[in-house]
């Protein structure tokens, strides 16, 4: 059993990719939210001392930098492809945030969100309404969670802000994590 053990540390460490899990192909083509909306959802999200952000599908990082950033806040970017970690981390050390940023890249169906105060999002209708059950099963009441462009499909926002954007808008909603005892009607 020992020899067993001792040869597949070997492996793993002249092979340390067969350690890690492969990775699915991302769900959304990377899109990056410009500076106003970034500035928007960290507004909308009434951020405060203690609050921990979680941006799933972060991309180069721009929302968890800008929190730790502007409101001192941990955050957290969670991103499925490797590159846009990389990119994402060197934006962190350039911002002199990285003290307070972490990225992992890892699945965000996979991951556990519940130390997270604020979920910020940017990837799809449909991803959202599949995140929901996570979230609202994770988060503690009174989480925020809010969302870029899409919304959470029946789950009415408690606040919908648009941002101009060249001759159109962008569009922010913030949905606030219920009590157990009104959970029912969000959850499905």
């Amino acid at each position: 059993m020992d020899a067993r053990i001792a040869r597949t540390r070997a492996l793993s460490l002249k092979h340390p990719s067969r350690k890690k899990q492969r990775l699915r192909k991302p769900d959304v083509i990377y899109y990056p939210t410009p500076p106003e909306t970034v500035d928007e959802i960290l507004r909308i999200a009434k951020i405060k001392e203690g609050d921990v952000l979680y941006d799933l599908g972060s991309g180069d990082g721009r929302i968890p930098i800008a929190a730790a950033r502007q409101y001192g806040i941990r955050a957290v970017g969670v991103e499925i492809d490797p590159k846009l970690i990389t990119e994402a981390e060197k934006n962190a050390r350039q911002a002199n945030v990285s003290g307070l940023v972490r990225f992992r890249n890892e699945d965000m169906f996979r991951i556990d969100v519940s130390e997270a105060t604020i979920v910020t999002l940017y990837l799809s209708e449909k991803l959202n309404v599949l995140l929901r059950p996570k979230l609202l099963g994770q988060l503690r009441p009174g989480s925020r969670i809010v969302s870029h462009d899409f919304r959470m499909g029946d789950w009415k926002p408690e606040q919908t802000v648009r941002v101009p954007w060249g001759n159109l808008y962008r569009t922010v909603y913030l949905w606030t994590v219920p009590t157990p005892r009104t959970m029912k009607k969000h959850s499905r």
